[in-house]
């Protein structure tokens, strides 16, 4: 089969209709340039004129007019919660490590190394499988910069409010269908 035709524009809005969707994880959402695969397994080519940081937008418009929805994967994840949210999230912050802020818990990737700490601060701590949409920053829609734990500890993300969960036994249904 081949490809769908490229992505035509960045879509801010949700439109009328969705022909497809693309499920991505945290990292894969800050793009420039990609061949990306919908989960009806269709790919189409993503050149956007910089790096950018998809969670700020519903999905693309393709050239021939059909739009597919850009849906945060799930992830490992660690939620925190606690008495002490605040103090929590001050040194995850000091840690420079993406957080997802809720009103009663914070959402941060798996990492051994942050989970030693949070509960020895008194957090307590759960692992997750869930999408992940940290803070975008201060500054507007960029990504804060992390750091890593060295070789074997990889990092392990949909704007929140309006989460979606798809994985391969449970995929959508296309809305639309081809265009002829």
């Amino acid at each position: 089969m081949p490809d769908l035709p490229p992505a035509r524009r960045l879509l801010t809005a949700e439109p009328a209709r969705c022909y497809d969707v693309v499920v991505l994880s945290y990292d894969e959402r800050l793009l420039r340039r990609k061949r990306l695969v919908t989960v009806h397994d269709e790919g189409f080519m993503v050149d956007l004129p910089q790096v950018t940081n998809l969670d700020a937008f519903w999905g693309f418009e393709l050239e021939d007019g059909r739009n597919i929805h850009v849906v945060a994967a799930e992830e490992p994840v660690m939620v925190v919660t606690g008495p002490d949210i605040a103090r929590y999230a001050w040194h995850i912050g000091n840690r420079h490590t993406p957080c997802q802020i809720e009103a009663d818990h914070l959402i941060i990737r798996t990492d051994h190394v942050l989970e030693a700490m949070l509960r020895q601060l008194g957090a307590g701590v759960a692992h997750r499988m869930e999408p992940f949409a940290p803070e975008s920053g201060a500054y507007g829609i960029g990504r804060p910069m992390g750091h890593d734990h060295g070789p074997g500890h990889a990092h392990h993300a949909h704007p929140i409010g309006h989460v979606h969960h798809f994985s391969a036994h449970n995929r959508p249904d296309k809305v639309d269908e081809p265009a002829p």
